[in-house]
């Protein structure tokens, strides 16, 4: 089968019969035109009796796409970013991240190192779309990661794929259709008061130290492990101001804060009392009670604490809720505070989320009270 090509750029004209081109204009047969649209994809269209049917069609198609300069950047971006790799896009997406803190990017990087490279790494980006994306979430949530990392991963991943569909290269965004992981607070299991005294008392010291820390000051478990006395700030107030961070084992600033931000939380007298006796009994250095057993010099890493609540969970002596993780020591915090009628914005602020959406999101199931109870409350002072 022969073919003509015009122009550079304009396109070509066959027959797909087996008839040279010299009889092509006596032949009874068809023509096809082949040229480009203005996203770039190669298009086929047939039913053109003669040649100049066919070279006025190719004409007209040329002359929209030279007439329409933001598609021909479109389709020459398409064809640069298209073949290119997820990681190296990735590289060019992140030069333009500037505003990001060095906490915030060393998030970024833990999850593409541990999540998105593994999944994408070398993927085209001309390939994603709504089914990628949704099966990437089923295959998280198949291997158990966590919804806090599902949904910061996700959200990472949709920041990249958005920045691409601006850039005009998909033609529909690859993320519509898809639901974003989802926190299900069913699964904050949380222990009972008479579990959590069992608890804290189950491990050695230090576990019962980050135990008091996370269920009574609402820590996370990277906050409890950076545990300073210097920061009992009063009797009753403990200002929280850094963490051991996980992927660094180093100290950093707060999740969602910058370096030196800072947040006070209530110091109930037991805890403040747990904090003491250790740094009496153990020592601090700088302050910090809590250091890596065979180098002082280092903050305690996380393990230690996993270790142990492994060991405590496998040895079956203390009763610990079904599916309860050593997050559930924090989420007893938020229980405690909201089923004595605390504000949930004070919980809030307590436990360091960004939003109150948040908190209520996880625990509102755990807020004593009603419409009805509300009309009744409401009913009183109206009354008065």
């Amino acid at each position: 089968m022969a073919t003509i090509n015009l122009i550079r750029g304009m396109g070509s004209f066959f027959k797909e019969c087996e008839h040279p081109e010299s009889r092509w204009p006596r032949c009874p047969h068809e023509y096809t035109i082949r040229y480009r649209n203005t996203a770039g994809r190669q298009i086929e269209a047939s039913g053109f009796t003669t040649q100049d049917n066919a070279k006025s069609r190719l004409a007209e198609v040329y002359q929209t796409r030279k007439n329409n300069p933001q598609s021909q950047h479109k389709a020459a971006r398409i064809q640069q970013y298209g073949p290119m790799q997820f990681h190296e896009y990735v590289t060019e997406w992140k030069a333009g991240q500037r505003d990001l803190s060095p906490s915030s990017l060393r998030h970024l990087n833990s999850l593409l190192v541990h999540h998105l490279y593994p999944a994408f790494r070398s993927r085209r980006m001309g390939t994603f779309d709504h089914k990628v994306v949704e099966a990437f979430i089923q295959t998280m949530e198949r291997n158990g990661v966590g919804l806090a990392t599902q949904s910061n991963t996700f959200d990472k991943l949709k920041s990249i794929l958005l920045d691409a569909h601006r850039l005009g290269h998909y033609d529909d965004n690859p993320l519509d259709g898809v639901k974003p992981p989802q926190y299900d607070p069913k699964r904050a299991v949380i222990p009972s008061p008479a579990q959590i005294r069992e608890i804290r008392t189950a491990g050695d010291d230090t576990f019962r130290l980050v135990t008091d820390l996370m269920s009574g000051c609402g820590m996370r478990n990277g906050e409890a492990l950076a545990v300073n006395i210097n920061n009992i700030v009063a009797d009753d107030v403990y200002r929280i101001t850094e963490q051991v961070n996980q992927t660094t084992k180093t100290y950093a600033p707060l999740k969602h804060r910058k370096a030196g931000d800072y947040r006070d939380v209530p110091l109930a007298a037991r805890v403040r009392h747990s904090i003491e006796s250790y740094a009496d009994t153990y020592g601090t250095v700088d302050g910090y009670l809590l250091r890596h057993p065979r180098d002082l010099r280092r903050p305690m890493p996380n393990y230690c604490i996993a270790n142990q609540w492994k060991r405590i969970k496998n040895g079956g002596l203390v009763e610990i809720p079904e599916g309860m993780v050593v997050y559930g020591l924090r989420h007893f915090f938020a229980s405690n505070c909201l089923s004595h009628n605390l504000p949930i914005t004070d919980v809030a602020e307590w436990m360091g989320h960004r939003s109150i959406d948040v908190t209520f999101k996880i625990y509102r199931h755990l807020m004593p009270g009603s419409i009805g109870r509300a009309a009744q409350v409401l009913d009183l002072g109206l009354a008065a």
